[in-house]
């Protein structure tokens, strides 16, 4: 089993590290292409026609100078071009939960949304900031994960892939709460000013709103999150607008 591991927090990360000893637990065919540095909040952005750095840092690890998901686009189109591709792809383990909004701007679900375009299992993994960590967290993950590519023919269809939550403590029970509303990037800090010249900053954090039932109201429950996502984006509209802004002959 072949698995390929990413992240957005960077290849010194203390998360990649973890997560690469969780995926030791399944396999010991694991490689790992994660950026240079931090890159929260990159989304799914792709660097098109503008060169990319890939430095080997130690056997079977790279790192990227782009975006997390370029880190999976550069594994599947020059480290694995002419080699057998990996079998399931994990992300993370992302310092800080990644809910609500997130699923638009996390870079750590961004590369699992870019592996379901390579038709692969997905798994992006994130932890709330400042856990209890134990010596049994790695191991207890990695069982996680092993369940989870088990069941894989249950849950990984076309398009879709796992956002998993981790609370502050493990071992935990499982939810799957519904997504909710905690909107990240609500205000600018004027840095400079200077005439027609302002620097702003948009600065970290969020208000951890919750509402009963949704991912903060069970992250901070102490349960772990589980949440299966798709990339398809697409609610359909009812015929009769279409036929009312375009007319019954071009509506179709």
């Amino acid at each position: 089993m072949r698995i390929l591991i990413c992240n957005d927090d960077g290849i010194e990360a203390p998360g990649l590290a973890r997560l690469v000893k969780a995926a030791g637990l399944l396999s010991d065919d694991v490689w790992v292409v994660a950026p240079d540095g931090k890159r929260t909040a990159a989304g799914s952005s792709l660097t098109i026609a503008r060169p990319l750095t890939m430095q080997r840092v130690r056997p079977g690890w790279y790192s990227c100078s782009g975006t997390p998901a370029d880190c999976v686009v550069s594994a599947m189109t020059w480290l694995f071009a002419d080699a057998r591709k990996p079998d399931l792809v994990l992300a993370g383990v992302n310092d800080g939960r990644n809910v609500a909004e997130d699923l638009a701007y996390s870079g750590t679900l961004g590369i699992a949304r870019e592996a379901t375009f390579w038709g692969l299992p997905a798994i992006g993994c994130s932890r709330v900031k400042n856990p209890h960590f134990t010596d049994a967290d790695d191991q207890w993950l990695g069982t996680l994960i092993a369940s989870l590519w088990r069941s894989r023919a249950d849950w990984a269809t076309d398009g879709h892939w796992l956002s998993i939550n981790l609370p502050t403590s493990l071992p935990a029970e499982v939810r799957q709460p519904r997504i909710g509303r905690d909107k990240i990037a609500r205000k600018a800090e004027i840095m400079e000013s200077d005439g027609n010249r302002t620097v702003i900053t948009i600065p970290r954090g969020r208000d951890h709103a919750s509402q009963p039932g949704d991912e903060n109201a069970a992250i901070d429950a102490g349960f772990i999150s589980i949440n299966r996502l798709n990339w398809f984006g697409e609610t359909r509209l009812d015929q009769g607008l279409l036929n009312g802004v375009l007319g019954p002959q071009q509506a179709s």
